[in-house]
């Protein structure tokens, strides 16, 4: 089989484009977030216990969580402490590593849905210095009026701390606080609409497949929308909310709008989770990437929970007719760890236009969850590929 030659074109979960200073606020988070709302030493011993109670509510026990869990202290201090430090890992590598098509390049309204604790809004200041500079008003959606004011004190905090970095002496960000459920009215039509882990809680509230409530969803973030308007949606690495995002890409681009990122095409999406997440064996679109590098009191803290975390996944489309991914050569989004092949080789299910694509690799090749590749084939090279049997896959030989 002939070796074909190829680039990375972008590297989904990359630190490289973290600033040191952004790195440092992510290694000491936990004194953030003590400095805002500070813990005494009996419960501070008390937090990994805590946390773990909490894991329960939004796992196994999540039956038995109240609506507005985040309204409770102990539950909120948990979860900023715990949950948001993660969720700020995964979204600065994410977010640092997107165009910046898919995010604001001017005066823009914002709406952050389900925004908690404001982890959207802190995140995409850590992980975009360009935007600090532009003047945006972020509307905060969430239940838990607690959650977003603790929320607005931790980004105030952080924006202080990189101020000197920050080419202002005051954020040009304005947060507005609305405290409500999904669908409730904004005053003014977004240009740039994010979300994190919101569908995911709506889908785990809902007895309807997502086929159902997709188009619910959709109907909404449209009635948000203003003409043009971007769309950053971020949700956990599971089959029923890679489901949801799915039929959501679909909407948009039946819609003619252009999802940027992950997709390499605007065709069927080879790895739709339509079967997953009923528990039969189907590929569901998520990406990963090592924890190891991940804050070493985060990692401390996440044994002394008996929660070890060794790897940190996600699902996400990220929405922008700004931007142009034309290519002469093929493009495969690598959507799966390593697994071993025969003849000392190393394999990657990835997605392209073809569909569903086996890359088969030598063993030390350096690709990972997320990595965008751009292989050197022509539209004739393309159709005569042969074809995984296991898989059906479409079967690359780098």
């Amino acid at each position: 089989m002939k070796q074909i030659k190829y680039a990375v074109v972008n590297s989904q979960f990359s630190t490289e484009n973290l600033s040191r200073e952004t790195i440092n606020i992510l290694n000491n988070f936990d004194s953030i977030v003590q400095g805002v709302k500070p813990l005494n030493s009996r419960q501070l011993q008390q937090l990994p216990y805590n946390i773990r109670e909490l894991s329960h509510q939004l796992t196994d026990n999540r039956s038995e969580r109240r609506l507005g869990y985040m309204n409770e202290n102990i539950q909120l201090s948990s979860y900023v402490r715990y949950y948001t430090w993660w969720n700020l890992v995964r979204l600065t590598r994410l977010f640092s590593n997107l165009s910046p098509e898919c995010f604001p390049s001017k005066e823009s309204v914002c709406i952050d849905l389900g925004s908690g604790p404001l982890t959207v809004v802190s995140a995409l200041w850590l992980s975009r210095p360009e935007l600090r500079k532009v003047k945006l008003t972020w509307y905060c959606l969430d239940v838990s009026a607690n959650s977003m004011a603790l929320g607005e004190d931790i980004y105030l905090s952080i924006a202080a701390k990189t101020a000197a970095t920050s080419g202002a002496e005051e954020t040009p960000w304005k947060i507005i606080r609305v405290k409500g459920s999904f669908g409730t009215a904004i005053k003014q039509k977004a240009d740039f609409i994010t979300c994190a882990n919101m569908l995911n809680e709506l889908d785990q509230a809902s007895t309807m497949p997502p086929e159902y409530q997709t188009k619910k969803y959709y109907d909404q973030l449209k009635i948000y929308s203003g003409a043009n308007a971007k769309y950053l949606l971020v949700e956990p690495g599971v089959p029923k909310a890679a489901r949801t995002l799915s039929l959501l890409r679909g909407r948009f681009i039946n819609d003619n709008f252009r999802v940027a990122f992950p997709c390499p095409h605007a065709l069927e999406c080879p790895m739709n989770g339509f079967k997953s997440y009923t528990g039969s064996k189907n590929k569901w679109c998520n990406f990963a990437f090592s924890t190891e590098d991940a804050p070493a009191k985060l990692l401390k803290l996440s044994s002394m929970a008996k929660l070890p975390k060794e790897r940190a996944v996600l699902s996400f489309i990220s929405v922008s007719n700004d931007f142009n991914k034309e290519s002469k050569n093929l493009l495969v989004k690598i959507a799966s760890d390593s697994f071993y092949l025969p003849g000392n080789r190393t394999g990657f299910y990835g997605c392209s236009k073809l569909g569903l694509t086996l890359v088969n690799c030598e063993k030390n090749t350096a690709l990972k969850s997320g990595d965008l590749i751009s292989v050197a084939l022509n539209e004739e090279e393309c159709a005569s590929l042969p074809v995984d049997e296991k898989s059906g896959a479409k079967l690359i030989r780098l």
